[in-house]
């Protein structure tokens, strides 16, 4: 679950540390207060694109850090040791964004990619915005709201990979049967270029090996006389070893008369230790190094080669290995070695793959379709739209990386009223509801556990709004969940309540947060059922509401879940430690 947001210098928060706890946690406030800029942050601190500027004015850079409880999440501690950043059971994401809109990600302190906190993220946290309704209208997000609910994400990858490999298979054939000749020659010519260059055997590391060998080779008679002379002037006669030992000797004698010679002594003694090494270097180096004129024309020829093949192909020696792989993948797109009558048994196989990977796909689909309709259905009783139903309609299509059927949602808002398509029956009210409904079931199946819900109440009230309140309050049974809303019914069924406040400092606005206790609760509660004027019968009716949702939505809540979070010190020492 979420356990910590800091946020530095972001939009107009300048500076904000604030703990969360599990169960259903509410966030309210005025409209333009900046409820959602917190959503925005979890959005950016899990690598959503950041399209606008986000750097709080006169601020250098922003910085968002989110960290989470992630011990017990086996598949999270999976992906933090694949991509090598566990640390200690640690789960934290940091995102820093500059003025000029240039940003940078860290886990757990480590440089990261975006992708990378998009992955971890889709296992942490999801997020359900205001407008997903608007996502409903389409029929790709139609499908892949079934595909959630249903389970078969990974089911959609075979299918997208076997379309790929069947498309791959079919272009090789179409390219050799469109111009099987010039394909034919050129597929000779690759294969011949491809001989000639794997000949060669190049290796980056052994290039540089043969390229000094070669310089020893080529210039051993000045090396050998070079080692030889400095060896004769080290230890030859009256060589500096020898005069070495008669000036060591000398200061011995001195430094027993005069023991301030003992550094002097000492560093002859040094040097006469060190013309030895060299000495016994240079024996070696004698003895390994001769004239070879057979092993210099060997790799003569061998760099020759190399050299030719590079100025043939205009590249860098260094560039041949990169120059096989392209030539070799042209060679196989175009069907390597194989017959046009292999082409089509590899074309066939692969429709076949796709086709059986599809068909259960689809069978899949259809069954969780069905159960998909009758659970919102079922929600919706419970949303004013009493008599209402939903259905989840399949119909094939030609053969795609998605499978072989378009998604299509058809609705009745009340009894008696004909199932028609989703965005031409429903009213902007009813969609609103029916989004929540979808949401609300996607998320109990959903395997992360923290569900964040950002006015997805919009457009509803009074006891469809209680409704949805104890719907959150159930769902935070099994899930962390926070809800940014302006409707008190809700609120009033959260666990705990921060309300977000607006100030004005000179010529600039900054937004700070507040967690309320049971008399600020009342207040904030009546604020949002009474607007500027609160009297003591909308502070009663608060009070009331609060109770009221205590009580029924204590058989959702009873569960141990809200105990509590670590302190707040040792919370934030440790986004500090890993931030830096």
């Amino acid at each position: 679950m979420l356990r910590f947001l800091s946020l530095r210098d972001f939009v107009i928060v300048d500076a904000l540390d604030l703990e969360f706890r599990a169960g259903f946690t509410a966030l309210t406030g005025e409209t333009g207060a900046g409820k959602s800029i917190l959503i925005d942050a979890l959005s950016l601190a899990l690598g959503a694109r950041n399209d606008a500027i986000v750097v709080r004015p006169g601020a250098a850079r922003a910085e968002i850090s989110a960290d989470f409880d992630a011990a017990s999440r086996a598949d999270v501690t999976a992906w933090l040791e694949e991509n090598a950043f566990a640390d200690d059971g640690a789960c934290l994401l940091r995102r820093v964004i500059d003025d000029g809109n240039r940003s940078r990600a860290f886990i757990n302190g480590r440089p990261a990619t975006l992708t990378q906190l998009r992955d971890l993220g889709g296992l942490l946290l999801d997020i359900h915005g205001q407008h997903e309704h608007q996502r409903l209208l389409s029929r790709d997000a139609q499908l892949a709201l079934l595909d959630d609910y249903a389970g078969t994400q990974e089911r959609v990858k075979q299918t997208a990979a076997a379309w790929r490999a069947w498309q791959a298979a079919a272009d090789a054939r179409a390219a050799r049967e469109a111009n099987d000749a010039r394909s034919a020659r050129e597929r000779e010519e690759l294969a011949w270029q491809l001989n000639e260059l794997s000949a060669l055997g190049f290796n980056p590391a052994a290039w540089e090996d043969l390229q000094a060998e070669h310089a020893r080779l080529a210039n051993a008679a000045t090396l050998i006389e070079s080692a030889q002379r400095a060896l004769d002037a080290i230890d030859g006669d009256a060589a500096l070893a020898s005069q070495a030992d008669e000036v060591l000797g000398g200061l011995k004698r001195a430094t027993d008369t005069d023991p301030a010679l003992k550094p002097a002594l000492e560093l002859v003694e040094s040097a006469g230790v060190h013309l030895a090494e060299a000495a016994h270097h240079l024996r070696q180096y004698l003895a390994r190094l001769e004239v070879d004129p057979k092993r210099l024309e060997e790799v003569d020829g061998q760099l020759a080669a190399v050299h030719g093949a590079a100025r043939k192909y205009r590249v860098e020696p260094t560039g041949i290995p990169a120059l096989i792989e392209d030539k070799q993948a042209r060679f196989n797109a175009l069907g390597g070695d194989s017959s046009l009558e292999d082409l089509k048994a590899r074309e066939a196989a692969a429709e076949r793959e796709y086709s059986q990977v599809a068909e259960k796909l689809s069978r899949e689909r259809a069954a969780a379709a069905k159960r998909f309709g009758a659970e919102v259905t079922a929600t919706m009783q419970t949303l004013a739209m009493e008599g209402g139903r939903f259905e989840v309609g399949l119909t094939t299509c030609p053969p795609s990386a998605h499978g072989n059927e378009h998604c299509e949602y058809s609705v009745a808002a009340h009894a008696g009223q004909a199932a028609g398509p989703l965005a031409r029956v429903a009213s902007g009210g009813e969609l609103s509801r029916i989004s929540l409904a979808i949401q609300m079931l996607a998320s109990t199946r959903a395997g992360v556990p923290t569900l964040i819900f950002d006015e997805v109440d919009a457009g509803i009230g009074g006891r469809v709004a209680e409704i949805v309140g104890k719907l959150l309050a159930e769902l935070a049974s099994r899930h962390q969940v926070l809800c940014v809303t302006h409707l008190p019914q809700v609120a009033a069924c959260a666990d705990q309540q921060y309300r977000v406040v607006k100030e004005t400092r000179g010529q600039s606005a900054a937004s700070r947060i507040e967690i309320l206790d049971g008399g600020e609760r009342i207040e904030e509660i009546a604020r949002m059922l009474g607007g500027i004027h609160i009297t003591a019968a909308t502070r009663q009716h608060a009070a009331e509401m609060l109770g009221n949702a205590r009580r029924t939505t204590a058989a959702a809540t009873a569960a141990p879940r809200n105990l509590p979070p670590p302190s707040a010190r040792t919370r934030k020492e440790k986004v500090g430690e890993r931030a830096g």
